[in-house]
């Protein structure tokens, strides 16, 4: 589970990523969560885009690829959803741990 602190991280890296895993009005079948899986597994941070004519609400989607994947939501404008999951075999992405988190 993400700190607050630590989706502001991933919002920053997030905010200059421009290629964006569109849905379109079909629900997400088989082969757009697999390309999803093999996308977070080589970058770790992603965006998906839900395009106007998608049958299914951002959140929704949110939280159906957040259970699908292992990912975690990072945060949701409008039709987009980052989305962030540690890599298992080259991670990339650093995220900052505070001396609190630490103890715990």
């Amino acid at each position: 589970m993400l700190r607050p602190y630590q989706k502001a991280f991933l919002k920053g890296l997030a905010n200059p990523i421009s290629q964006r895993y569109l849905l379109g009005k079909e629900e997400p079948d088989a082969s757009f969560i697999d390309e999803l899986d093999k996308a977070l597994e080589a970058k770790e941070l992603i965006k998906v885009g839900l395009l106007q004519t998608a049958s299914i609400e951002a959140k929704d989607l949110a939280k159906d690829l957040e259970k699908t994947l292992g990912a975690e939501v990072v945060q949701i404008i409008g039709r987009v959803i980052v989305l962030y999951r540690r890599s298992k075999k080259h991670p990339k992405i650093v995220i900052p741990v505070r001396k609190e988190d630490k103890k715990k």
